[in-house]
């Protein structure tokens, strides 16, 4: 066994695997460059080695650096991780020539498999169904529109020296074909130094399979089952789980001796990924070997009770793998989310800056694989993806309700990022009925929002938690300020009722909290539907929130904003305005604003005294920031700003009386 490895990578995967170092106790070695000096992988490891600047060029891709690193650092091993020089077969053969393990398949398998053109020819001598096409690479636009005349439309343009969906066009009809050779031809020279673009059938609505291999060099090759990795956005998977929804047992079997012969056929060792598509009537199709660890091996670990880093380490090392095909077997069904720092309403873009809380949630069958901690400053030099959420379960629908659940109480500030999107997909319906496919995410979804409806109860009890949080803020003020957490359920509280009026964009919930006389319980009526719901004592935080309704577990992220609570639970954000009922009654009757009425002003909305104005002239104000204190009917309520602007004029003034209609602050136009 190594006694000391270096880890050629970062964030998550670094940490991941130097857990496993730690177990069996190896000593660890990481590299961190200038952007990832306080990186959670630096820290964890037993040495650190610095190698460079940000951009990954200068530092994580650097072999030279990194190989230095390693020989520096008395290190006897390497393990790549995935991404960066995982699959680059001339890391793997300098780190064999230096005298290193390179934990990983041979340089010269990385290579093969590497090119699309090469491992689709090894995969048709080893007898594995392929996707009609062209094996060799075009050479110009007519034997482009020959082949795929002979193929059928339409057609997949794919690079031979890639993946990720770089490169990749759809051609529906040979009008398309001149336009789409030409920038498929591009963006893979660009992306993979090699503008080589093979053609073959472009299969509808496909389902993504793939199977885990492990081979040693002593000749034994057996699979670890499949994994369903069909929910994808710009051929990125986004959530991946054990086993498939699609493959029954034969299937299973079929698809895992293709795989096994694949790896044999081209003298594979170590860890890898055979990845298949499933076209609409079950048959299934080569589509490429990863000569790697996978982003998606924990739902393979959870499901087989193994370490996939371990036996990697084992393997390299010269071990036998130490149990054979029929001693495999799979528990339960594991499902994972893929956690990225990005803006689902924007298109998805990257969000950077320094995450400013950090909490992940913590149960029975969860796991969380990361690299981010509170004070990570997350840049635009790497991959958006900071963390892996998988639920394991008895079966599917357990796992995936377990995910949803730690999903909706996983904390993250200071960026963006696709907690609630994913939440989202795990919730519709067409995921819970396994009804995957690659276009899931285009046929279900327009932009970030599903196309269905969300699931009413699942808003109410979004409208119950903002209620409950907003009542208990009254109540803690009441009572001069004291800790909520002490409030909660206690017998001290006001008993009787507590009607609430909650508004979100054009959705209006009534809603009504009873204090039950049993502690910590309440009776909650929303919109006429009932609920039980229990507030386990020391679980209400200002940003989280633990609430058990009708007897079942849930958690919800909460945000003040101003006068507004944002509420995100189970795919479902929801900003609400909350009111008495005589304040909404106020509202009500308000008149509608007219086109006349300029954008830039502050409108009294009921009759009323000016209490307190809480901003002057020229103060920097925010859409949702209170800033007059109206009394009427003996109750006072903040008057929000419309707007994100400027205070050009105050027109309220302390003591004034003010009616509906006007005007009490102009803003710069």
């Amino acid at each position: 066994m190594f006694d000391k490895i270096l880890i050629a990578n970062r964030g998550e995967i670094a940490v991941r695997i130097i857990r496993t170092c730690k177990r069996l106790g190896i000593g660890t070695v990481a590299v961190y460059s200038d952007a990832d000096s306080r990186s959670l992988h630096r820290q964890l490891a037993d040495e650190a080695i610095h190698i460079g600047k940000a951009p990954a060029r200068e530092s994580y891709l650097d072999i030279e650096r990194i190989l230095s690193a390693a020989l520096g650092a008395n290190c006897s091993a390497v393990h790549p991780g995935y991404g960066f020089l995982s699959e680059n077969a001339r890391f793997a053969e300098r780190v064999t020539s230096a005298g290193l393990a390179f934990i990983g398949p041979p340089a010269g398998v990385i290579a093969t498999m590497g090119d699309k053109i090469a491992s689709k020819e090894l995969a048709i001598g080893a007898r594995v169904p392929v996707i009609p096409g062209r094996v060799d690479a075009l050479l110009d636009l007519e034997e482009a529109l020959l082949a795929a005349q002979s193929i059928g439309y339409p057609v997949l343009l794919k690079p031979a020296a890639g993946g990720g969906g770089k490169g990749m066009r759809i051609v529906r009809s040979p009008g398309e074909m001149e336009a789409a050779l030409a920038s498929s031809r591009q963006e893979t020279l660009k992306a993979f130094g090699d503008s080589r673009v093979f053609i073959e059938r472009y299969i509808e609505q496909p389902r993504h399979v793939e199977i885990q291999v492990l081979a040693d060099s002593h000749g034994k090759v057996i699979h670890l089952g499949e994994r369903e990795c069909s929910i994808q956005r710009r051929y990125q998977k986004i959530i991946e789980e054990s086993p498939s929804t699609a493959i029954g047992e034969e299937q299973r079997h079929r698809m895992g001796q293709a795989a096994c012969e694949l790896a044999r056929k081209a003298g594979y060792v170590n860890a890898g990924t055979v990845e298949f598509v499933l076209d609409a009537g079950g048959d299934f199709y080569f589509l490429e070997m990863n000569t790697r660890l996978q982003v998606e091996h924990p739902v393979t670990e959870a499901v087989t009770g193994l370490d996939l880093v371990e036996l990697q380490i084992r393997i390299a090392a010269g071990e036998p793998i130490p149990f054979d095909q029929q001693d495999v077997v799979c528990n339960g069904w594991a499902i994972e989310a893929r956690i990225c720092s990005e803006d689902p309403a924007r298109g998805f873009i990257p969000s950077t800056g320094m995450i400013t809380r950090y909490a992940e949630p913590h149960g029975k069958g969860l796991r969380v694989d990361s690299g981010a901690a509170t004070g990570s400053w997350i840049g635009v030099y790497y991959d958006s993806m900071l963390a892996k959420v998988i639920c394991h379960g008895k079966d599917r629908e357990q796992a995936r309700l377990g995910l949803i659940e730690a999903l909706n109480g996983y904390h993250i500030e200071g960026v963006l990022t696709n907690i609630d999107f994913v939440t989202s997909v795990l919730c519709h319906p067409e995921f819970a009925r396994g009804n995957l496919t690659t276009g899931f995410i285009d046929t279900h979804f327009d932009g970030s929002s599903p196309k269905c409806p969300p699931d009413a109860q699942n808003i109410e009890m979004a409208a119950l938690a903002a209620a409950l949080v907003y009542h208990m803020q009254t109540v803690a003020i009441r009572e001069s300020l004291r800790p909520m957490v002490s409030l909660i359920g206690a017998r001290k509280d006001h008993d009787g009722t507590h009607p609430y009026i909650l508004r979100a964009a054009e959705e209006i919930f009534e809603v009504l909290l009873e204090k039950n006389p049993e502690p910590h319980r309440w009776t909650f009526r929303v919109n006429g539907h009932t609920f039980d719901v229990i507030t386990p004592e020391f679980e209400f935080y200002r940003r989280r929130l633990k609430l058990i309704i009708d007897g079942q577990v849930h958690r919800f992220r909460l945000k003040t904003e101003h006068s507004f609570l944002f509420v995100a639970f189970s795919g479902i954000t929801r900003l609400f305005e909350i009111y008495r009922p005589k304040e909404w009654d106020f509202l009500k009757y308000m008149p509608a604003k007219v086109d006349e009425t300029p954008d830039n002003v502050l409108v009294c909305p009921m009759p009323g005294l000016v209490v307190e104005v809480l901003a002057g002239k020229g103060d920097r104000v925010f859409r949702g920031q209170n800033l007059v204190v109206l009394e009427s009917m003996k109750m006072q309520s903040g008057v929000a700003s419309p707007t994100d602007g400027t205070i050009e004029e105050v027109r309220a003034v302390a003591g004034q009386a003010v009616e509906t209609g006007d005007i009490l602050i102009r803003f710069k136009a």
